[in-house]
């Protein structure tokens, strides 16, 4: 069910409950129409996490708290609406009044919608006995003008896009084949005021992409790229290229993982969900940029023909690669598509991948690891993060790490030394970056799958990016 978000002057007696989310600091003070007796007694101080509920003439009213006022932000707000979206699910109707803090009116509102949305999320795809949210209307109290319900729409919008990637994500590999892949974003260009345009095997092989083509040999399934491209109305204000990782399952090709290291490898194109979910609102967003898509698609398998150990992959830039390690086959895809993203001149590119589990044991399951050859676009992805509260980590692309890739029969080895395996990986893939461009990678390793569902996440595919990445594209300028 889809919820709809309705900006209220207040909470109208329809709602079948009433939440109000509510600061420490409120607490303290006293809140008009609760007896801080009842909630001295039940311990309840508005710290976060925290939730307070009884009934009260036929309507279920709740308190859930936030924390200092001082210290309310946008993640604070979206990660309470997440508990009400949990707590409060199986009401079809329910009223939120937002906490009272400096935070920007218009930011809390976009927070609490993306929160209830994204917590209220489930894959029921192949449930016989699916039991969706009930939650169908959320008004939210405190304004019921244009500029209000704009930005309960904005955060509605960035979670249903999220969303979408995480059903491309949590759809089994088996299923969701590079040609099903494909179809669905060409669907969704279709829907979002996108054009796309759809590689088949043909126009792989006439347009030279070797990774893409040797990641590809070991499987039935043949291989796909699609292209996704939004224009502005008006003068653009520059050009954002998103690459995304789409290996749609992962066995390790002949370097072949183990049954438990497989479980979960249908998880392996969240870096090309994120960027389908990103690209399917940026429209909605009124991005001013112009922003095009990457997105190479194949599984990475054992047939009788799969790339073996010791082979040698040209690269669409012309670059060679030998593969030493068939399991580390992402960046040979990223390769190709990164060499046609430099071909469009973007002024920056960024690119999504589940790169390596180096940079979980670096940075754990919830911290995606960031690379890039520039500062200052950095900086603008380390501003998307903190607002958006996907966190990523800035790591360094050592010059003299390039010597542990050197290959005595190609351009490079697609593996390093056993150490520091996602800054080689970053490595790697910047030489298929043209140079003079900006460019970033972020290894989402970590971050794209959860097995223990928390805070706004269900488990399973997390749709890790999407937020970060229309937050990106919104704030774009040249770097």
């Amino acid at each position: 069910m889809t919820t709809t978000f309705i900006a209220s002057r207040s909470i109208p007696k329809a709602a079948k409950a009433a939440v109000s989310i509510v600061t420490s600091d409120a607490v303290e003070a006293g809140i008009a129409g609760v007896d801080a007796k009842q909630l001295e007694a039940a311990g309840f101080e508005g710290n976060g996490g925290q939730t307070h509920t009884w009934p009260d003439k036929g309507q279920v009213r709740a308190l859930v708290g936030i924390g200092a006022a001082a210290d309310v932000d946008t993640n604070a707000v979206r990660a309470a609406g997440a508990s009400i979206g949990r707590g409060f699910s199986r009401h079809a109707r329910i009223g939120v009044a937002l906490p009272t803090s400096d935070l920007d009116a218009g930011a809390a509102r976009q927070a609490v919608a993306e929160g209830l949305t994204l917590a209220t999320y489930s894959y029921t795809t192949y449930k016989s006995d699916a039991k969706p949210t009930k939650l169908g209307k959320v008004d939210v109290a405190g304004a019921s003008g244009a500029r209000a319900q704009a930005a309960l729409d904005r955060g509605a919008a960035i979670a249903a896009g999220q969303c979408f990637a995480r059903d491309l994500v949590n759809e089994p590999g088996g299923d969701l084949t590079p040609a099903a892949f494909a179809r669905r974003l060409n669907a969704m260009a279709k829907s979002s005021g996108l054009t796309a345009k759809v590689w088949d095997e043909a126009a792989i092989k006439k347009g030279k992409l070797g990774g893409l083509l040797g990641v590809n040999r070991g499987s039935t399934n043949p291989p796909r790229l699609v292209e996704l491209t939004y224009t502005p109305k008006g003068k653009a204000s520059g050009t954002l290229a998103l690459v995304g990782k789409g290996i749609t399952f992962d066995s390790g090709g002949l370097s072949i993982k183990t049954g438990q290291g497989m479980m979960t490898m249908k998880c392996d194109m969240g870096g090309g969900a994120a960027v389908a979910g990103a690209m399917s609102v940026i429209s909605l967003l009124g991005v001013k940029a112009k922003v095009r898509a990457f997105i190479p698609m194949t599984d990475n398998m054992t047939g009788g023909d799969a790339t073996r150990p010791g082979d040698v992959l040209k690269i669409r830039n012309g670059k060679t690669i030998e593969v030493l390690n068939t399991d580390a086959e992402g960046r040979l895809i990223l390769a190709d598509a990164l060499s046609l993203a430099s071909e469009a001149k973007p002024d920056a590119i960024v690119d999504l991948a589940t790169l390596t589990g180096a940079c979980m044991v670096a940075l754990g399951p919830k911290i995606a690891g960031l690379m890039g050859n520039n500062d200052e676009w950095i900086s603008q992805i380390e501003s998307a993060s903190a607002a958006t509260g996907e966190r990523v980590w800035h790591l360094p692309l050592p010059d003299d790490y390039k010597k542990h890739f050197e290959s005595p029969v190609a351009d490079m080895k697609n593996i390093g030394i056993p150490q520091g395996g996602a800054l080689t990986a970053g490595l790697i893939l910047q030489e298929f970056v043209a140079d003079g461009i900006p460019w970033a990678h972020i290894d989402i390793a970590g971050p794209a799958w959860t097995d223990a569902g928390d805070d706004e996440n269900a488990k399973g595919g997390t749709g890790f990016g999407v937020r970060l990445l229309a937050d990106l594209a919104s704030n774009f300028t040249k770097p």
